[in-house]
């Protein structure tokens, strides 16, 4: 019987348990996670905060037993150090696990930037269910809320933060919106979107200093409770949040959405290579034989960029840990690539990112913007290797397509770059032959 362990309780780490147990019903499984909650899905958190789902709901799976039903033993602390050598890991609660193989499946974590009052106790991100839990407190109706962050899970965030019914500001040190998804046009468009929903935002800024209000009844009466030795402030006290363009906002709560990075602190003098991420092969294994990583934390190969990555969004996750736990269990088997897509609904407004929607050194671009919508499209040779667009959600599915499928388009790219709507067109006329289409309608639904 061989021993796995598994650091990481998100969903990668729970779809490579339950792929090695369906593959290896014999061997020991362990899944090390460090919240006292059962495996959840942070991407599920702005939907608990709208009120589409409860707590249960964020779960990542239902039952009660479910592990223990697999014979999957969840271990409750923090990885501190992996020593490759003696194949052991060393955990936070005095714990020692030996392994035959190891998953570091740890995720992200976000990025706190070093502003003066960012430890406030009404200073959130927006990652964990304890976060959860103190931004429903903090976000009432007509509350006035601070948001640092415009990217991607910041748009996402806005979104569940609206849909309360707050008095929301944003605020982006780029000079856009979603600035690493969408070009300058797009990312502005979704900016001007976001002010005729009632959303202060101001780009091209940054938050240089969080204080408490000092003229406010509470500011004054924490400042004299912490002076006489009463205890921290209060976490309901407002702050005044100064910006680097001299706005000062007052707050009674602020989201620090200010990005993620992968969490492998832990792995340092380990010996496994780590650049961005945990670097891994096209079988989601490290330098060390034996030792894989999936989701957040792993740079892995993709195909489509030619280079190593680290893709954070959940379809990748999965598909990496499925593949890692094959190989851990002896099978074969090779990461197809790395899916770069981003899908956006900002308060109702839909954009998308594919690929290299910034364009390649030599490569031809074509762009159209009328009637609020925005669609651009980068080719290399007449291969579309990227596009961003604002508003045109029929097209989603097909450009998706071209991209992942190095679709070779021939006369079609010359007519796309006279009319950039002939997608869907394009698709059915030159993925046949190349192994791509489906079917009209099938190629319509995906879309």
């Amino acid at each position: 019987m061989r021993q796995h362990v598994i650091l990481g309780a998100g969903p990668a780490g729970v779809i490579a348990a339950e792929t090695l147990r369906k593959h290896a019903p014999q061997d020991r499984i362990i899944v090390v996670g460090d919240e006292h909650e059962p495996p959840y899905s942070r991407m599920a958190i702005p939907y608990l905060l709208i009120g589409n789902v409860d707590e249960r709901g964020t779960y990542l799976r239902k039952s009660d037993d479910h592990f223990a039903q697999l014979r999957v033993e969840l271990v409750r602390a923090r990885a501190q150090s992996v020593n490759p050598t003696k194949k052991e890991v060393v955990l936070d609660n005095g714990q020692t696990l030996a392994f035959d193989c190891l998953l570091i499946a740890t995720g992200s974590k976000p990025v706190q930037p070093p502003i003066p009052g960012i430890d406030s106790p009404q200073v959130h991100t927006c990652w964990t269910l304890d976060d959860a839990r103190a931004i429903q407190q903090l976000a009432k109706p007509g509350a006035r809320v601070l948001q640092m962050g415009a990217g991607f899970i910041g748009c996402i965030i806005m979104e569940a933060l609206a849909t309360r019914g707050v008095k929301l500001s944003v605020v982006e040190m780029g000079d856009r919106m979603v600035p690493r998804m969408m070009g300058p046009v797009a990312g502005g468009m979704i900016r001007d979107w976001c002010e005729t929903k009632g959303v202060q935002v101001f780009t091209g800024a940054k938050v240089e200093a969080i204080v408490p209000t000092q003229d406010a009844p509470t500011g004054v009466l924490s400042k004299l409770a912490q002076t006489v030795g009463l205890g921290d402030p209060p976490t309901d006290a407002p702050l005044r949040v100064r910006l680097s363009n001299g706005q000062k906002i007052e707050a009674d709560l602020v989201i620090s959405a200010t990005g993620v990075k992968p969490n492998i602190a832990f792995l340092k003098d380990s010996g496994i290579t780590c650049l961005q991420g945990v670097l891994t092969d096209e079988r989601l294994q490290t330098n060390v034989p034996g030792i894989y990583a999936a989701g957040d934390c792993a740079e892995a190969y993709d195909k489509v960029s030619g280079t190593t990555i680290v893709s954070a969004i959940q379809p990748n996750a999965a598909e990496q840990a499925r593949v890692a736990a094959l190989n851990m269990v002896g099978q074969h088997t090779e990461l197809k690539g790395v899916t770069q897509i981003n899908v956006l609904d900002t308060l109702g407004l839909i954009s998308t990112s594919f690929g290299h929607w910034q364009g390649v050194p030599g490569g031809e671009h074509v762009a159209l913007t009328a009637d609020g919508k925005h669609l651009s499209l980068q080719f290399s040779g007449d291969v579309m290797v990227g596009c961003n667009s604002v508003g045109w959600t029929e097209h989603v599915g097909v450009m998706r397509g071209l991209v992942e499928g190095r679709i070779h388009l021939g006369e079609w790219k010359d007519k796309l770059l006279l009319d950039p709507t002939l997608l869907v067109e394009a698709y059915l006329a030159c993925a046949q032959g190349q192994g791509h289409w489906h079917g009209a309608n099938d190629t319509r639904r995906r879309a």
